[in-house]
């Protein structure tokens, strides 16, 4: 089965043709700008379309050039937000839209793109099977201990105030890699994985399943991140309401101004680590923050698994930062955690493990792939519709 796997954003549609028996990528792009203007571009990008159903003609276009007379299975639709309704995959009906529509004010950034890039399809292939695959699904095995806040119960039950937890696809297919690579059975799999890129998430993985994630009813809360602040004291929010910050001024100066971008001036690991290395004392402390925030709770999450049998390391920043894995494993002495300097150094494609053999546990890294994931969760959900 060929599957079209779309990520939409609110101004951009990010796609890829995974052929999923063969495992392989038959095509893939990115189009931005969608609703800001009309035009076109090229090396892969193509800018300006008026909205998604434009966009989509775009990626018919695109592809019809790439693979000819092929035709597409079926499409995934990566969702942010599934809420507490939608647990695994599911096959998309006008119910189902509707359903992830009414999730639109706990991911207002999210949501309302993925249901455009759906109603998009629905309009052009009326008979395409589509499946949404959500983000938050794989932590619908949190136990209540894990997901509750301590505010009264209305907050919940009217408003669902809740951890849901971010980055689930990756999280899980990352674990089922990580079993592999230890010759574990998925279900005996207890670890701890960071998905560090500009978005950063950590999770206790007990049995295989998702125990604790330091993200919570949005993607804000937990570690330092490109350009949010993570964790903090919420007095913070309610000292400048008084001070005269708007809602508006607050939600941007944490989830755009903070993190890397606040203490450092810049989002980009790359740069801070290299300012940090020249001597730059702000990136540093940045650096410092950072990685003694994902030690924190990587402390905690071994004690959440019960003893984790492996660290793991996945996404941008944790598959290529070989300096801030080594940040990182420096606070975590206490757990017996050691790398291998030449390993950690090494650049590989490939699941690889690159701690010492002196390490009480393994440190692993593990390049993620939410694409080919969305890919097999698609084609296995259509597969059972039949």
């Amino acid at each position: 089965m060929l599957v079209l796997v779309i990520n939409s954003g609110s101004s951009s549609l990010k796609y890829q043709v995974r052929d999923v028996a063969a495992g392989t990528v038959l095509t893939e792009g990115l189009i931005e700008k969608i609703g800001m203007g009309n035009g076109g571009g090229g090396d892969g990008e193509i800018e300006g379309p008026r909205d998604h159903a434009e966009a989509l003609e775009l990626v018919d276009a695109a592809i019809h050039q790439e693979l000819g007379g092929l035709e597409l299975g079926a499409v995934g639709h990566r969702v942010v937000h599934g809420g507490e309704r939608f647990a695994e995959p599911v096959l998309i009906d006008n119910e189902i839209t509707r359903a992830i529509e009414r999730l639109n004010p706990l991911a207002p950034l999210h949501n309302p793109a993925n249901v455009l890039g759906i109603r998009a399809i629905t309009r052009k292939w009326p008979d395409m099977p589509q499946v949404a695959v959500f983000d938050t699904a794989f932590h619908r095995t949190l136990p209540e201990h894990a997901w509750r806040y301590a505010v009264p119960d209305e907050l919940y039950t009217n408003h669902g105030i809740r951890r849901y937890g971010f980055h689930g696809t990756s999280h899980e297919y990352v674990a089922r890699r990580s079993a592999a690579l230890l010759d574990l059975p998925p279900e005996e799999f207890d670890g701890v994985i960071a998905h560090l890129g500009n978005g950063a998430s950590v999770t206790a993985i007990r049995g295989g399943q998702s125990v604790d994630t330091s993200m919570g009813f949005t993607p804000l809360e937990g570690l330092v991140m490109g350009t949010r602040s993570g964790d903090l004291d919420p007095s913070i929010l309610v000292f400048l309401g008084r001070a005269g910050w708007t809602p508006e001024d607050i939600d941007s100066m944490l989830n755009r101004e903070s993190g890397l971008k606040g203490l450092a001036g810049n989002n980009d690991m790359r740069t801070v680590v290299e300012a940090a290395e020249s001597g730059d004392a702000k990136a540093a402390m940045a650096l410092a923050v950072a990685s003694y925030r994902l030690a924190k709770y990587i402390g905690g999450y071994h004690v959440a698994v019960g003893g984790a049998k492996a660290l793991v390391f996945t996404a941008g920043i944790g598959e290529n930062s070989s300096q801030f894995r080594a940040l990182v494993a420096d606070r975590l002495g206490a757990l017996g955690i050691e790398l291998d300097a030449g390993l950690n150094a090494k650049r590989s494609r490939e699941p690889r493990v690159i701690s010492a053999p002196s390490s009480a546990i393994p440190v692993l890294v593990v390049p993620t792939d939410e694409e080919r994931a969305i890919a097999e969760a698609t084609a296995a959900v259509v597969g059972s519709n039949r």
